[in-house]
C-alpha cells in the first residue's frame, strides 16, 4: 500500500520528462564549473598549439582596412604552445581575472544588494509583493521583469534572479523554478523589450557598417528593430510563464530544503508584514523616490550630466554604461534608510558588515571567474572562437537558398555559434560582415537580418557554460541545492531554449513575410541590390 500511495503522489513522467531526465544525466557527468573551466583552459592550449602546427586559417571576412585585420586578410589559429603563448600566458594571468567584466559588475551590485538583504529590506518586500499574489501572475510579473531588466544592462542576473527564487520559496513554490523563470527573461527573451537597451546602437553600428560593405552610404539606427522587439517582449513572457508553470515546475516536484543553504531560508519570509516593517517600507519607498529624482536629474534634462557628453545621446550614455553604481546606490540608500526605521541598520559598522558579508557568500563564484576567464581569454587569443563562427557562416552561404525559409537555418546557425561564442556583439562583429552582404544580395534589408540575428543570439544564452553570468545563476542555484551540478540547470532551462527558439523563429517569419510589418520605425524589410 506504501508503495502505491508513494507512485500515486509521484508526477506522472511523460516522453519529454524522461527526456529532461536524460539531459540532466548527461550533463551532470560533467565535473565541478570549476574543474571544468580549468580543464578547458587548459585544452584550449593544447588545442592552438595543432590547429597552430596545422595551419589552420579562414578568409577574414571585415573590411581590408579594419582594425585588427592581418596583412594577407586570413584569421589564423595561434598557438600557446610556442615562446611568444607561454609568456603571454603567465604576464597575462592575473589581468586576465581582475578584468574579466562581469566579476566587476557582480562585485560591486553584491556590495549593494548585500545592505539591502542584512537590513531586512528584500525579505520584507518580497513578503509584501508576493504572499497574497496568484500563484501565476508571479511567474509572468517575474518573466515579464526579467525581459525589461535588460535595458539596465546586468541589473537582471544580479538582482532579479536571486530574488526570484527567494519569491517562490515564500509562496511555497520551488525556488530554482522562480530563477528559472528569471533566468528565462533576463537571457533567453534577451533581445526583447519594451525600450531600447544599451546593446540595440552596439548592435546597429556593426551591422551598419557589414551593410556599407555592399551599400557606402547605408545607415542602421538604435530603434531599426525596435517594434518587432515590443512585439517578442509579449511573446517571450507568455511562454516563458507557460513553460516554468507546466513544464519546469511539475518536472522539479515539490521542493526539499535539506540540501539548501540556511542562512537563505530564513522563516521570516513566510511571516506577515509588521507595523514597524510597513513603516521601513515607506521610508525605503521615499528613499527610492529621491535616488529616482536624483537619476532622472543626470539625464533627463539637456544638462544631464550623465548623458553623452559629445552627442547628447540619452541611450549610448555614461548613465546605461556605468548602470551598476545606480544599483549600489539604488540598493544602499534604501536598505539603509529601511533598517535605520526597523532598527538593523544603527551605524555605519552594521553597513559595512552587510557589505562584507555579502561579498564573503561569493567565494565559490570569485573561484569559478577565475578559471572561467582564463578559458575565455585564450579561446580569443588563439582565434578559435573566429575560426568556429566564420566556418559556420561559410556553410549556410553554401547552402544556395534564398527564400525567406532560408532565416529558419539562419537563426539556428546563429544559436549554434552562440554556445562557444557567447558575447552578442562580439559574434556579430565577426559574423554580421558575411551574413549581412550575403542576404542583402538576395534581397533582404541588413535591419531584418540583424532582428533575426538577435533570436538565435538570445535563445541559447541560458544552456551554454560559456555565458558569462552562467556562472553567477549556478552559484545562486546552490544555494538553494547543494548538489546541483551543470548538468540539472542546462536541463531545466533546455524547454525555454526549445520553446523559445521555435516560436520565436516562427514569430519572426510572420511577423515579417506573411503580415509584413516592418521590424522598427523605417525599416524596410527588402534591399534592392
Amino acid at each position: 500500500m506504501a508503495d502505491s500511495e508513494q507512485e500515486a503522489a509521484e508526477p506522472k513522467r511523460n516522453r519529454f520528462t524522461r527526456f529532461l531526465d536524460g539531459v540532466e544525466w548527461l550533463g551532470n557527468l560533467l565535473p565541478h564549473p570549476v574543474t571544468l573551466f580549468a580543464i578547458l583552459a587548459i585544452g584550449i592550449v593544447f588545442l592552438s598549439g595543432l590547429m597552430g602546427w596545422m595551419g589552420v586559417a579562414v578568409v577574414d571576412p571585415r573590411p581590408a582596412d579594419a582594425s585588427g585585420v592581418a596583412a594577407d586578410g586570413m584569421i589564423r589559429a595561434v598557438s600557446l604552445l610556442d615562446g611568444d603563448g607561454v609568456r603571454r600566458i603567465f604576464t597575462n594571468l592575473v589581468s586576465n581575472f581582475t578584468s574579466f567584466a562581469p566579476l566587476g559588475v557582480v562585485l560591486v551590485a553584491m556590495i549593494g544588494v548585500g545592505v539591502a538583504e542584512k537590513s531586512g529590506l528584500l525579505s520584507a518586500a518580497v513578503r509584501a509583493m508576493v504572499l497574497s499574489a496568484p500563484p501565476h501572475i508571479v511567474t509572468v510579473a517575474i518573466v515579464f521583469a526579467g525581459i525589461v531588466s535588460n535595458t539596465a544592462s546586468e541589473v537582471g542576473y544580479v538582482v532579479l534572479i536571486p530574488l526570484a527564487g527567494a519569491i517562490f520559496y515564500a509562496l511555497g513554490r520551488h525556488p530554482l523554478a522562480g530563477m528559472a523563470a528569471a533566468f528565462a527573461g533576463v537571457s533567453g527573451g534577451y533581445s526583447a523589450n519594451l525600450l531600447i537597451g544599451t546593446i540595440d546602437p552596439l548592435l546597429a553600428g556593426i551591422t551598419q557598417e557589414a551593410a556599407r560593405l555592399i551599400a557606402p552610404d547605408y545607415t542602421v539606427v538604435a530603434t531599426a528593430n525596435w517594434y518587432f522587439m515590443v512585439g517578442s517582449t509579449f511573446l517571450i513572457t507568455a511562454i516563458g510563464s507557460l513553460v516554468t508553470i507546466f513544464i519546469v515546475e511539475p518536472k522539479l516536484g515539490k521542493y526539499n530544503p535539506s540540501g539548501a543553504d540556511p542562512t537563505i531560508l530564513d522563516d521570516r519570509m513566510m511571516n506577515e508584514i509588521t507595523p514597524k516593517e510597513r513603516k521601513g517600507l515607506r521610508w525605503a519607498g521615499i528613499a527610492l523616490v529621491g535616488v529616482l529624482g536624483f537619476m532622472a536629474l543626470t539625464l533627463l534634462p539637456d544638462w544631464g550630466v550623465l548623458r553623452n557628453p559629445e552627442t547628447g545621446d540619452r541611450i549610448n550614455s555614461p548613465f546605461f554604461k556605468g548602470f551598476v553604481v545606480w544599483i549600489l546606490i539604488f540598493f544602499v540608500v534604501t536598505g539603509y534608510a529601511y533598517g535605520r526605521v526597523v532598527g538593523s541598520m544603527k551605524s555605519d559598522r552594521d553597513v559595512i558588515d552587510a557589505m562584507a558579508d555579502a561579498l564573503g557568500s561569493l567565494g565559490l563564484y570569485i573561484v569559478l571567474v577565475f578559471f572561467a576567464a582564463q578559458f575565455v581569454a585564450f579561446f580569443g587569443w588563439t582565434n578559435l572562437g573566429a575560426i568556429t563562427a566564420v566556418t559556420g557562416s561559410q556553410f549556410l552561404l553554401d547552402t544556395g537558398m534564398t527564400g525567406p525559409a532560408l532565416f529558419f537555418f539562419f537563426i539556428l546557425i546563429c544559436a549554434l555559434i552562440n554556445l562557444s561564442l557567447g558575447s552578442a556583439s562580439a559574434q556579430w562583429a565577426v559574423t554580421a560582415p558575411i551574413f549581412v552582404p550575403m542576404l542583402m544580395l538576395i534581397g533582404y534589408s541588413p535591419e531584418v537580418i540583424q532582428a533575426a540575428y538577435r533570436i538565435g543570439d538570445s535563445t541559447t544564452n541560458i544552456i551554454t557554460p560559456m555565458m558569462s553570468y552562467f556562472g553567477l545563476i549556478l552559484a545562486w542555484a546552490t544555494r538553494y541545492d547543494k548538489n546541483l551540478g551543470v548538468g540539472t540547470l542546462i536541463a531545466m532551462m533546455l524547454p525555454y531554449t526549445i520553446f523559445f527558439l521555435l516560436c520565436w523563429s516562427v514569430f519572426f517569419f510572420v511577423w515579417t513575410f506573411v503580415i509584413g510589418l516592418p521590424v522598427g520605425p523605417g525599416s524596410p524589410t527588402y534591399y534592392t541590390p
